[in-house]
């Protein structure tokens, strides 16, 4: 274990792209009072800037529909009671457009449980008119200043058949550019951007900026996604996937922003990772682990790198893409479990909500950093693969802290510790807890914690502390401000028992 020692300050900024965005089931799923009750658990623990969903213009939002006699009239009854919820949770709307609304679709194909049209529209004039007519609305509701803040990105995934009529590269450019062109004609200054597809198509991004630049269409960034799954092994309800190591996420989101540097647009145009995640699907068991959490710490510490946003896809279970959930844990994307029970993932982006700007090291197992408070934070974690439970991980830090006595805050999640899904399996896997096993899960997903005095010798603290298998940890050192002294009379063996 060899020691690290950590500078007295740096000039280098943590910046915490991470939390700049977060994915969501489709929009109608707002609408429910679980899913706010989820939101207000994320915000008011980790506090995301943006949120991201499919189905803003599908027809259980019930935007477009076509009257007889009368032609097509838009409706935004349930669209501002979604954007309404978001931004009384102090998050604004990342706006996806997709998928195609029923009335106005060139064909029948849809994808998901809810049955998302993913034909392009029958007549690109209605489109165009149903675009305007939805950013005049939203402009008027909620002002100019307010609009040109939201990101507006075009479709998701068109180089999947599943999400695009045959993956048609050409037919999905052709909507880029009518879309685009819609937008800038209500507002030039709201931002649009592409393609948004999956990882296996990040070389669209090149063809997609040239198409841009050779007909002069706007682009203001570009997203991508990023997974690192391998073919997963389908079953009835439960489906494994085994991952490739967490580096090739990363190596995504540096492939993206290379393309852009080695297009024509400039080097700042900004790349957004619109969905980020270990597995792309939403029933496989990882993603209610200890060990997901533990993996995505070094993604978190260094894709700011790269992306000027990575969204974690996604903030709650509250999600039916693959029908509604059938049990308790059954491996959602979510941060949030059902019956609002954090997962080991939630306390990863927690942790790093506690995090720093200054940033004063950083490796492959940690980061370290200064808070505006003058607190020093770390956040380390342990991945493991192997079955073996022996794979500790020990950390030895020499930090210099500018008091004599410092209070030093650790909590910890592992196999253990501050995991729900460790301890449902426990009690017998309840497909649907009754109200006492919700409070047990509850209790069991709140993490191990513990609080220490320690003197600093010769402006040094010094620091020792292991991790288990798939652990992650919160450390907070701060300096002491002891008013014991204030009490008069104060005589603790004077207490029973004590």
């Amino acid at each position: 274990m060899a020691k690290i020692k950590i500078p007295v300050s740096s000039n280098v900024k943590f910046n915490d792209n991470w939390k700049r965005c977060v994915g969501t089931g489709r929009m109608g799923l707002a609408l429910q009072k679980e899913y706010l009750d989820s939101l207000s658990i994320v915000q008011e623990n980790i506090g995301f800037d943006y949120i991201r969903g499919h189905g803003l213009l599908t027809d259980d939002v019930g935007i477009y529909r076509e009257k007889h006699g009368i032609g097509p009239v838009c409706n935004f009854t349930y669209l501002d009671r979604i954007f309404d919820s978001f931004l009384s949770h102090k998050i604004k709307p990342f706006v996806e457009l997709g998928f195609m609304p029923n009335q106005l679709a060139s064909g029948t194909q849809t994808v998901f449980y809810w049955k998302g049209n993913i034909t392009p529209p029958k007549d690109y004039a209605l489109w165009r008119n149903l675009i305007k007519t939805l950013f005049k609305h939203l402009i008027s509701r909620y002002g100019i200043e307010e609009v040109r803040k939201w990101p507006v990105e075009v479709w998701n995934e068109p180089d999947l058949p599943i999400f695009w009529q045959n993956g048609d590269q050409q037919e999905y450019f052709k909507l880029y550019r009518e879309t685009a062109a819609a937008i800038k004609e209500t507002d030039s200054g709201i931002l649009v951007g592409g393609p948004a597809t999956c990882p296996g198509a990040i070389h669209w991004i090149p063809v997609f900026l040239e198409m841009c630049d050779n007909t002069k269409t706007p682009v203001d960034f570009v997203s991508q996604h990023s997974y690192c799954g391998k073919t997963p092994e389908k079953g009835p309800e439960i489906v494994y996937q085994e991952l490739l190591p967490n580096d090739h996420l990363l190596s995504q989101f540096k492939q993206s922003r290379e393309h852009i540097i080695n297009s024509a647009y400039p080097d700042t145009l900004p790349l957004h990772i619109t969905e980020f995640n270990s597995s792309y699907i939403p029933k496989c068991p990882v993603h209610d682990t200890a060990f997901n959490a533990a993996f995505l710490g070094k993604v978190l510490a260094f894709g700011s790198d790269y992306a000027d946003s990575f969204s974690y896809w996604t903030f709650s279970d509250v999600f039916e893409e693959d029908d509604v959930p059938q049990s308790q844990f059954h491996g959602g994307f979510g941060l949030v479990a059902l019956n609002g029970i954090v997962k080991p993932t939630f306390h990863l982006f927690a942790f790093f909500a506690k995090l720093g700007d200054e940033l004063l090291y950083r490796d492959n197992d940690m980061i370290v950093t200064r808070r505006n408070d003058g607190a020093i934070v770390i956040v380390a974690w342990n991945p493991v693969t192997e079955k073996d439970d022996n794979f500790k991980c020990n950390f030895d830090l020499e930090i210099p802290y500018g008091c004599s006595e410092c209070v030093i805050k650790q909590q910890i999640v592992d196999e253990e510790n501050g995991n729900a899904w460790n301890a449902w399996r426990t009690i017998g896997r309840p497909r649907y807890p009754d109200k006492q096993q919700i409070q047990t899960l509850k209790q069991a997903a709140v993490p191990a914690i513990a609080i220490k005095r320690q003197r600093i010798e010769n402006g040094i603290a010094e620091l020792k502390f292991s991790l288990n298998k798939n652990g992650v940890c919160l450390i907070e050192i701060s300096e002491l401000r002891d008013q014991t002294n204030t009490y008069p009379g104060l005589d603790d063996s004077k207490i029973t028992g004590y």
